[in-house]
């Protein structure tokens, strides 16, 4: 879906996109005018020096509607400024920071009954939306991986996710999707970009 090179443009891209934002509250305009659009997440992981990783912004776009460079310039510049969770990022964090891009297929409706939802979701795959009557929510497919979670624990983490009651995907009302992701990071902050083997 996305080849290395791309990848390795698009991480770039996320970084010089967030420094320009924080020196001068300037979004840059991608200079590579590709039509292509494909959902997109960007993730700030802060890396201490004994090399543990923090979490520090995510946020993206499951269904685009820009071209991909123009959608991760803006999903870079929200996980580092917008993420509810986290301070906006500063300057001085900037050198800590681990830039990751994860590229989403389009979501696909999981149509089996949740009894047979084992089947459909396979850990390290399959990234997960549900949408219920109260809201939604998205899991990336690294997620369940980096947590250990099987695919009951998992289920039950998209519902917290979307502010739901763990259960909450057993109701018929509920609407689960899958969705694929390629993953670009950042070895170490400014370093080499390696795909992800989820």
């Amino acid at each position: 879906m996305i080849s290395p090179i791309e990848g390795l443009e698009l991480v770039r891209l996320a970084r010089i996109a967030v420094e320009k934002y924080l020196q001068q509250s300037v979004i840059i305009k991608s200079e590579r005018h590709t039509l292509e659009k494909a959902g997109v997440f960007v993730t700030l992981n802060y890396v201490t020096r004994n090399k543990k990783e923090y979490l520090r912004g995510c946020i993206g776009f499951p269904l685009p509607e820009k071209p991909l460079y123009q959608e991760v310039v803006e999903a870079a510049i929200a996980a580092a400024t917008q993420d509810p969770r986290f301070p906006p990022l500063d300057m001085q964090e900037l050198g800590n920071i681990i830039f990751e891009i994860s590229v989403l297929t389009p979501p696909q409706q999981i149509t089996a009954s949740p009894a047979g939802y084992g089947k459909e979701i396979q850990i390290g795959r399959d990234g997960l939306i549900l949408h219920w009557r109260f809201g939604s929510g998205l899991l990336l497919p690294q997620v369940p991986v980096e947590l250990k979670w099987n695919v009951e624990e998992y289920l039950a983490n998209i519902c917290y996710k979307a502010g739901a009651p763990p259960d909450v995907w057993l109701d018929p009302t509920t609407k689960l999707y899958k969705f694929q992701a390629t993953v670009f990071k950042e070895v170490e902050p400014k370093g080499e970009v390696m795909q992800l083997g989820i």
